[in-house]
């Protein structure tokens, strides 16, 4: 298996137009690739495969992998970066069928890794010897890790940290990783109560059995003016679960029918509650993650796909609004930046 990332200052092409030339590219070039899988790709295969991901974006790093059984696998992925987890998902879905090769847009949990030799520079980490020591974070429904390997004490803090996110990857899978992964820490000494890799995806179930399903979680505080405001989160709310959703939208809507307090009441509440309704209602184009409520104005903030055409449904939600004029505001967030501050 080969594991490969260009370099930082490579200069970076529209994606789009980048993933149509890579499709192109490779129906010319499989059956170049496919007679080398034996003895190992070429150089010249391999600087040509590493440009034309880098076109689609620098830092998207490229694998294959796959056996006999299986057929032959093709991997681009962020590396967990969740910036690059829409570009990704872009390039999979543009994806020939038909093939006999499978394409991830996110590196595929593979437990036979798990007992294999992993070269690093000039250092081979025997997996057999890998051990977790797993601390559930009841609170955020994640797994934190003291990840060990007898070698991590002859070698640099780079190779640890990539050897630990190699076995992670390995164990679970890379999009389960972002998704239920916590603190990973590199452990010099054997954790107490540790276990082998190939045990995690059973406390990740464990752990996270009450996650599985998103609820609302609920705060209160004080607007710049002093008032009460009220705030709801979706929690959780996985990246990884809406890979096309790069855009953050806000659609601001005032309300006419408060309390003393500045808080909705009847009918604006009413109002309020089949307008989100409606938010709530666009598949997997758009998800809604947060609403802010105080001083005569709910806030509403989700994620959307950009190429789906729901950005101008919302505009066209928001002019319909009664009780004045609604604003929708759009950025491209494709590491849902914004939506940090809301999360525990």
């Amino acid at each position: 298996m080969g594991i490969f990332r260009r370099p930082r200052d490579t200069p970076s092409a529209t994606p789009l137009p980048a993933i149509i030339d890579f499709w192109e590219w490779w129906g010319q070039a499989r059956p170049s690739i496919e007679a080398a899988l034996g003895d190992g790709l070429s150089t010249e295969l391999v600087e040509e495969l590493s440009h034309r991901v880098s076109k689609i974006h620098p830092e998207l790093q490229w694998e294959i992998g796959g056996s006999e059984e299986d057929g032959p696998s093709l991997t681009v992925t962020g590396g967990g970066d969740p910036e690059l987890r829409g570009l990704s998902e872009r390039w999979y879905r543009a994806a020939p069928t038909g093939t006999g090769w499978r394409f991830h847009p996110a590196r595929q949990a593979d437990h036979e890794m798990l007992g294999q030799q992993l070269l690093l520079g000039d250092h081979e980490f025997d997996l057999e010897y890998v051990r977790f020591g797993m601390r559930a974070d009841q609170l955020r429904g994640r797994v934190d890790i003291g990840a060990y390997h007898p070698d991590f004490l002859f070698v640099s803090e780079e190779q640890q940290v990539q050897v630990a996110l190699h076995v992670l990857d390995w164990a679970l899978g890379e999009d389960d990783v972002a998704r239920w992964v916590g603190e990973v820490r590199i452990a010099t000494e054997t954790p107490m109560d540790a276990l082998p890799p190939a045990m995690l995806p059973v406390v990740v179930e464990q752990v996270t059995e009450d996650f599985r399903e998103p609820a609302w979680l609920s705060g209160e505080g004080r607007t710049p003016r002093g008032h009460p405001s009220q705030l709801r989160a979706r929690f959780p709310l996985h990246r990884q679960d809406y890979p096309l959703c790069d855009q953050h939208v806000a659609i601001s809507v005032p309300y006419s029918h408060s309390n003393p307090d500045r808080l909705p009441v009847d009918p604006s509440a009413g109002a309020l509650r089949k307008f989100e309704k409606k938010l709530s209602g666009l598949g997997d184009r758009a998800v809604l993650a947060v609403r802010e409520t105080g001083d005569g104005l709910r806030v509403f903030h989700l994620y959307a796909d950009p190429d789906s055409g729901v950005i101008a449904e919302l505009d066209q939600l928001a002019a319909g609004w009664s009780e004045g004029k609604a604003k929708v505001a759009s950025t491209a967030d494709p590491g849902w930046r914004s939506l940090a501050p809301f999360q525990p």
